[in-house]
């Protein structure tokens, strides 16, 4: 291990822990911390960092092939159930909302909580601001649940064709769909007040002369109607899920692929286990270091972890910005000349759409029940789902509409020095396309003219669904294997360029796991897992 990186392991600037005795040495008065925080090393068959989409179909699918499996998670487990008060009121956040290494400005205003291992993080860059989750689980935990599946010629319009719609299409959707329980609202739901919001869009919709349909949710709806019957606290039915959804009943990722994962007795799940670096050793096994927090981010111990196969899922922002320090610091030579490249915001857009003639409701239903998909052009193909807001004390006469479209518009994540960071650089006009001409003009014809749009991207450019940054092709081949890289591999939204074809990108991400997984499985396994 190099001086440098022993520096960063155990503080940097703060101090030294030498290589010869293992003694701390004085340095600004902070040798008796260092003393406390001892050092563990651990050897491992294969690593996984992240338990969102890819990580847990990573672990799922190497468990059921015989192979033990360790999960690092920087977050908490959130557990729910009928009443539960796990996740943050969206109205009224408190420090759940937060992971405590976050940008201070969360959409664009200044947030001051206590440090804790919260939610979600804000991830500023030049000209964006890029969200992503903390938590087993992943972004399944906080994300709406709108799981879509891209069709033939928008798919093949900004993916690889090598990775075959077809087959995808009869054995890795299907596949995701059957382990997430994807189920359309029933209309039993729909037709109580307090989904008047979604029966507003769906008339405008049809009068707009727009496609319309259900959109598959990982969701027991029973959960929803026995709110409306008075058995549970409100959660989906109030719109006061956003954060995450207490009552239960969502099936995300730490309930399906994660547990079943667990129950193979192959995986185990570290929580608040904080990934700092990563590296390849002299022997070209790989190095993971590793720092145990508690809730409030306190480091309690330094992890020290070797392993065979190192996957990393940590979703496109970490997993880049881990990737990318690696190289330029020389911990991992010789990698893609495209790795931090290629990066995209999945053409995201959320709207408010504000119209005094329309009766939303106050309390309005979710999380997701309609949207339009405009696919019929590839290369404008424009999707627009309404989403409920949370609940407010008056009838604001106002909805969410969330828009993802097809955009050529890269950006990318370059190291800096100065900081010791990868840093992501967006164009100042990127997506303006698909704004002016694509999504927008969507949009406008659903809410019709008396409305107010008010586009949040344009006032705080911002995406939830970053993808990228160590993408198939340039970085890895289709089955994620980084490209001169023996025994390393990304199964995450990194390895999606830029677009998941005008779809919320979950589902695929999970489905290009699922079939990354099956050639691992029938080839890495018992040669490099």
């Amino acid at each position: 291990m190099s001086a440098t990186t022993r520096r960063r392991f155990l503080g940097g600037a703060a101090g030294l822990l030498l290589a010869s005795s293992g003694v701390a040495q004085a340095h600004n008065g902070i040798t008796a911390d260092i003393r406390r925080v001892r050092v563990v090393r651990e050897d491992h068959r294969a690593i996984v960092i992240g338990s969102g989409f890819g990580g847990g179909v990573a672990a799922l699918r190497l468990a059921q092939a015989g192979v033990p499996v360790l999960v690092l998670e920087r977050g908490r487990r959130w557990p729910t159930g009928p009443n539960a008060d796990t996740f943050p009121n969206p109205t009224a956040p408190d420090k759940r909302a937060l992971w405590y290494r976050s940008s201070p400005e969360f959409f664009g205003k200044p947030v001051l909580f206590e440090p804790y291992v919260g939610l979600l993080e804000a991830v500023a860059g030049e000209n964006m601001t890029a969200l992503c989750a903390a938590g087993v689980g992943g972004g399944s935990l906080v994300y709406q649940g709108m799981t879509l599946q891209p069709d033939e010629a928008v798919f093949n319009s900004q993916l690889p064709e090598e990775l075959d719609w077809a087959t995808m299409n009869r054995v890795h959707y299907p596949r995701v769909a059957r382990m997430l329980h994807l189920a359309v609202a029933p209309d039993e739901l729909v037709e109580t007040p307090n989904y008047r919001a979604a029966k507003a869009f769906a008339r405008n919709v049809e009068r707009a002369g727009l496609p319309l349909s259900k959109i598959p949710m990982p969701i027991d709806w029973n959960f929803a109607l026995d709110e409306l019957r008075g058995r549970m606290r409100p959660s989906y039915t109030n719109g006061a899920g956003s954060l995450g959804v207490n009552n239960g009943g969502k099936y995300s990722v730490d309930v399906t692929y994660l547990a079943e994962a667990e129950a193979t007795g192959r995986v185990t799940i570290e929580t608040l286990h904080h990934v700092t670096d990563v590296e390849r050793a002299a022997d070209g096994r790989w190095t993971v270091y590793v720092d145990r927090i508690d809730t409030s981010g306190t480091v309690l111990e330094h992890k020290i972890l070797t392993t065979d196969a190192l996957i990393m899922a940590a979703g496109s922002l970490n997993t880049t910005k881990l990737l990318v320090r690696a190289a330029a610091q020389g911990r991992i030579p010789d990698m893609p000349d495209g790795l931090g490249g290629n990066w995209g915001t999945n053409a995201d857009r959320i709207y408010v759409w504000t119209c005094p003639e329309q009766d939303f409701g106050v309390e309005q239903g979710g999380p997701v029940v309609y949207g339009s998909l405009n696919w019929d052009d590839p290369g404008s193909a424009a999707t627009v789902i309404q989403a409920s807001i949370p609940p407010l004390s008056l009838d604001a006469h106002s909805t969410m509409l969330v828009g993802y479209g097809v955009s050529d518009d890269r950006g990318h994540f370059a190291y800096d020095s100065a900081t010791d960071q990868a840093i992501l650089h967006w164009p100042k006009d990127g997506d303006a396309l698909v704004q002016n001409a694509h999504i927008g003009p969507t949009v406008r014809r659903i809410a019709g003219p008396a409305s107010l749009l008010t586009d949040t991207n344009e006032l705080f450019p911002s995406t939830w669904h970053p993808l990228g940054g160590a993408s198939m092709g340039t970085v890895c081949d289709l089955a994620g294997r980084v490209h001169g890289q023996r025994g390393l591999y990304v199964l995450d939204g990194a390895l999606i360029p830029g677009s998941a074809a005008a779809c919320n990108p979950s589902m695929t991400i999970a489905a290009v796991a699922e079939r990354a997984l099956d050639q691992l499985v029938a080839q890495d396994v018992g040669t490099v897992i």
